[in-house]
């Protein structure tokens, strides 16, 4: 893997699913897999619908819209390159789709979150393999 200047653990894509889900990321294209028997949105990725069973899927592009489903405050790092960003609040985004996602919010302090939050999706290139997707509030 080629020399990074990003510090954090980058997402596993040993996995083909998740390999798929980060290459689309890759292109800043937000997409989950959707059940092409029943429609059911999921994520994350794996080979059966959980609502009918099938098998039949497909990766549809996500409208990269959604709200702030809940939060947590970090206060102390878990590992050392998180030390720069105390605090911080990963947060779980439920995009228009009805799947949930665990993310990161850019530019919006701890004391302005809030249920139901409007926020849109937004991609970091972190390396040239990675394009990770964070959320910001929604213009």
């Amino acid at each position: 893997m080629a020399e990074t200047a990003y510090k954090k653990p980058l997402p596993r894509r040993r996995n083909p699913m998740a390999a798929e889900f980060y290459a689309f990321c890759k292109q800043h294209e937000l997409r989950f897999q959707r059940c092409k028997d029943c429609g059911t949105w999921r994520h994350v990725p794996r080979d059966m619908c959980a609502k009918c069973g099938s098998f039949n899927w497909e990766w549809a592009k996500s409208s990269g819209k959604g709200k702030l489903f809940s939060w947590t405050t970090a206060m102390q790092p878990m590992l050392p390159p998180f030390a720069p960003d105390i605090p911080y609040s990963p947060v779980v985004v439920e995009l228009e789709e009805g799947v949930r996602m665990i993310s990161w919010l850019t530019d919006v302090p701890e004391n302005e979150l809030r249920l139901d939050l409007p926020l849109e999706v937004v991609f970091e290139d972190v390396s040239p393999e990675v394009s990770l997707p964070k959320f910001r509030k929604a213009k």
